[in-house]
């Protein structure tokens, strides 16, 4: 990476895409956990046929994914576009002068534009280096700080403005919703007639306040609110299930069949799925 908040691009796209503009748009949303179970992964994107893939935590030169670049491989076997955006410098991971990351992986069939990184103002301190906590593995010592991806997807119809987001983990709801209010201002640019898709791991319920009421202000509805009883991540024996992960819509399409893929073991989250159609 030439710099932190330079996201990396690249594309395996093999079959030129069609001019028409699709009926349908298929989204996949999933925290991978690293990409520690890479070929799990991979095997559960190739069935779904999605257009659009959301990748939380993706790892790039670290010791625990074997120093590999998973964004850029899941891309490649699944032969779509890429954008990858660094949330953390992974201090305890790299090796010799290679330092290692992870953050968040946009994936299209459609040609991505604009990839850019919106870093919220306000951060946990919990990951900062200090001169007391070893730089090892299990202290999960990091600079950087959470963020959204936002990047263009340039369908032959309706625009179409995706925000890749991981919400802090540590911390309190305070600092999460003042997270996401600064992704609802920043996408509250985009015109009526922009469809505008925020997903990935919230890290919160949205539908506790005051995240819910931020939402509700904004007209982005949240498809999955029909099945938000069902925990999306898996529980552990360290804590229980939750439900932290959304897909949030806005815009000219309509979101059709939220699912939420529970029987997916492939990392600590379940992916999370659906389809936009025009009205």
């Amino acid at each position: 990476m030439k710099s932190m908040n330079q996201p990396e691009t690249g594309s395996f796209i093999k079959t030129p895409q069609a001019c028409a503009c699709p009926d349908t748009v298929r989204i996949v949303s999933w925290n991978i956990n690293r990409g520690q179970l890479l070929k799990e992964v991979v095997d559960f994107l190739a069935g779904t046929a999605a257009d659009l893939v959301l990748l939380q935590e993706a790892d790039l030169h670290a010791r625990r994914t074997h120093y590999r670049n998973v964004a850029r491989e899941i891309a490649q076997a699944l032969e779509m576009n890429y954008v990858f955006g660094c949330e953390f410098e992974e201090l305890a991971q790299g090796q010799n002068r290679t330092p290692a990351y992870h953050g968040q992986a946009t994936l299209s069939r459609f040609p991505l534009s604009r990839p850019h990184i919106l870093r919220f103002h306000r951060q946990s301190s919990f990951w900062h280096p200090r001169w007391f906590i070893p730089r090892a593995r299990p202290f999960q010592r990091r600079l950087g700080g959470r963020m959204a991806l936002i990047s263009s997807i340039d369908l032959p119809g309706p625009k179409l403005m995706v925000y890749n987001v991981h919400l802090e983990s540590r911390g309190n709801d305070s600092l999460r919703c003042s997270q996401l209010c600064e992704i609802l201002d920043d996408a509250s640019q985009h015109a009526s007639d922009v469809q505008v898709v925020v997903a990935g791991d919230f890290n919160a319920d949205l539908r506790c306040e005051p995240a819910d009421s931020a939402i509700g202000k904004t007209g982005f509805c949240n498809p999955l609110a029909c099945i938000s009883t069902l925990p999306t991540t898996v529980p552990s024996r360290f804590s229980g299930a939750r439900t932290i992960d959304w897909i949030l819509t806005r815009g000219p399409l309509i979101a059709c069949g939220p699912k939420l893929h529970n029987s997916i073991r492939a990392s600590d989250h379940y992916p999370l799925s659906l389809t936009l159609q025009s009205r």
